[in-house]
């Protein structure tokens, strides 16, 4: 933490994960040493690249206050050291004082006013950090891993292999269920439709007999007896 008569702040340092094309954002935290009101003010060089919220504030007695700075999302990447900075200005305020009664003239020097400032760099972090290399590994060789290791490879691919076998091995029994009682759903509909013009048949031949007037039977019956009634008379 810097430490001044007024405020205290942490961290000294403003460290952002830089990533293209992504916003990034820290905070700074203002803590008040003193026993009376403190205006602050947070500036940069830069002032289209960060947003600073608060950009100035009051701390009252005792109490902290914290300031996010937010990096707008960059095209490019930064140079290899940033040359950006802040500056944060405070002065002690009339008790009562709020943020709406913060005016330029509070952080100007004129007339002995004591104006505490602290300048604070900017880093950027990379927000996916290359993996580090394992210990025994040479540059560009990948690392050889254990017997141990091997063996939990090997018995790891022999039980995956082995769910493999068995889930295709269940999966046909499944298929084969399947077809056959497709199979089975098809013979039954085309003994239910072999029956059906079985019936339809049968109802066409008994409305066609009642409908033609005397049956076979009927006709074979007078033709006998007209026979057997020639004969007799025949006979007499």
């Amino acid at each position: 933490m810097s430490m001044g008569d007024l405020i205290g702040i942490h961290p000294t340092e403003l460290k952002f994960p830089f990533e293209l094309r992504k916003q990034s954002s820290c905070s700074v935290q203002l803590a008040n040493k003193t026993e009376k009101y403190i205006a602050f003010k947070v500036k940069t060089t830069n002032p289209k690249k960060y947003c600073v919220r608060p950009s100035s504030g009051i701390v009252l007695p005792g109490s902290t206050c914290n300031v996010t700075v937010t990096m707008q999302a960059q095209k490019e990447a930064p140079p290899e050291q940033c040359k950006d900075k802040f500056l944060i200005q405070s002065v002690v305020a009339p008790d009562g004082v709020t943020f709406k009664d913060i005016t330029p003239e509070m952080f100007n020097r004129e007339g002995g006013q004591v104006v505490e400032e602290f300048k604070l760099r900017v880093i950027y972090i990379p927000a996916n950090p290359p993996s580090p290399v394992p210990e025994g590994s040479e540059e560009g060789t990948p690392p050889r891993a254990s017997v141990h290791e091997n063996g939990n490879q090997n018995s790891s691919f022999e039980d995956v292999s082995r769910s493999l076998e068995e889930t295709k091995e269940k999966s046909s029994e499944a298929w084969s269920a399947i077809s056959k009682l497709t199979d089975e759903k098809s013979s039954a509909l085309q003994q239910k439709q072999r029956l059906h013009q079985e019936l339809e048949l049968m109802r066409k031949e008994i409305s066609n007999s009642r409908a033609g007037g005397f049956s076979l039977s009927f006709v074979l019956l007078v033709g006998f007896l007209g026979v057997l009634i020639g004969y007799l008379v025949k006979r007499d």
